[in-house]
């Protein structure tokens, strides 16, 4: 099987090029597979690249030329935004090969990407035809012009039809997949499915004994439910440590000084970070938005760890409460609080069995050897339906 890979670099290493290195990898052991990237800058290259993302020529030619070359049975695109643009899709199509498309993020829906605006969940676009408040929000980047533009953009291509161009689309949750279908997208169901991201297993690693606080890990921001989780381990007696950086760091800092339970682990590294979700007794995940695939999550399913979430978006889908972690209220440090003392009142071989829970959902789902599975199971159906069509 011949699979080219597109994907858009960030201006800073995120979470999806993480994703795409790991599946290029994996795919490599087992088919033939080539991979242009793209590169998004910042300044007045950036501009000019956001500006031209709505008809970008440029990034036609590059495609096109590569699978004229390559001859691909398909093509699979990660992010568009904003250099590669999504005229691609069309002459990917005209070419006569199938596309699927990750979706890592709610862009297609809303200009936010994230569906949540000055710490608030934000779903007005999901409904609209043109994403009018999102514009006067100024949801994309605190910008009305680049706000606008990505709507005229996204707006643009639904009209000509350039997302129909997609033979699958491939969500990172079951929850992704119903927001679609209750959007005003307008792709049919049958085009959408679940494919998960995935991480190594780190269970056999190293030999750890458990210790029986909790643990956070992430970035330090109002969407991650920072002030939640604070909120609900002060004044307690239950201990919680916290690892990663952001714009609420320095809250972060006098909690734990202000509260000897709370301990501030600073910044980790992914090898420190393994070790730390081994040793903790439960992961806490109080984001307040509807998140895309938390990492954390899997990596902490991946070492036995139950993780206790805001029963929201993909933690709902990902977390199944009492088998392998628990669900709280968002946005309640009550609620959470009452969750972790459910969790530290139980028996020790009810947690063994949450852990082992854990484990078994991780190796069903998010495992390297879960993957491939995934991608025959989306793969050859598109290409023999291609290869059908062509005899």
């Amino acid at each position: 099987m011949k699979i080219l890979i597109i994907h858009t670099r960030y201006q800073m290493s995120g979470g999806e090029d993480t994703v795409v290195e790991q599946e290029l990898k994996l795919l490599k052991q087992y088919h033939t597979v080539e991979v242009v990237y793209f590169q998004n800058y910042s300044g007045w290259k950036g501009a000019i690249q956001f500006l031209a993302s709505i008809w970008n020529i440029y990034s036609v030619k590059k495609v096109r030329e590569k699978i004229i070359e390559f001859k691909p049975d398909l093509v699979h695109i990660h992010n568009w935004h904003f250099a590669l643009g999504p005229l691609v899709f069309r002459e990917i199509k005209n070419l006569d090969v199938p596309i699927v498309h990750t979706i890592h993020n709610y862009r297609l829906l809303c200009p936010s990407g994230i569906l949540l605006n000055n710490g608030q969940l934000f779903t007005h676009s999901l409904h609209q035809e043109f994403p009018y408040k999102a514009v006067f929000k100024k949801v994309y980047r605190s910008s009305f012009f680049q706000t606008f533009w990505l709507s005229v953009i996204i707006w643009f291509h639904k009209k000509i039809g350039t997302w129909s161009k997609i033979e699958k689309y491939l969500c990172l949750t079951s929850f992704a997949v119903e927001l679609f279908q209750k959007s005003n997208f307008g792709i049919p169901v049958e085009k959408f499915t679940v494919k998960p991201n995935f991480v190594i297993d780190h269970k056999n690693n190293l030999e750890t004994k458990r210790d029986n606080h909790f643990l956070f890990v992430g970035r330090l921001s109002v969407e991650k439910g920072i002030e939640v989780l604070i909120d609900a381990f002060r004044d307690t007696s239950f201990e919680l440590k916290i690892a990663g950086d952001g714009p609420l760091k320095q809250l972060v800092i006098d909690a734990a000084v202000d509260n000897k339970n709370i301990c501030y682990l600073g910044s980790l590294k992914n090898e420190e970070v393994k070790l730390e979700l081994q040793k903790a007794q439960a992961f806490i995940f109080p984001s307040i938005w509807y998140e895309g695939m938390p990492m954390t999550i899997i990596e902490a399913f991946s070492c036995s760890t139950p993780v206790i979430a805001s029963n929201l978006g993909a933690m709902s889908s990902i977390i199944s409460n009492n088998f392998n972690g628990f669900h709280f209220e968002e946005r309640s440090p009550q609620k959470l609080k009452e969750a972790v003392k459910l969790f530290d009142n139980l028996m020790p071989e009810v947690k063994k069995h949450i852990q082992d829970n854990a484990y078994q959902t991780y190796k069903e789902k998010y495992s390297v050897s879960s993957q491939l599975s995934y991608f025959n199971t989306i793969y050859m159906p598109i290409i023999n339906k291609r290869s059908d069509r062509n005899d």
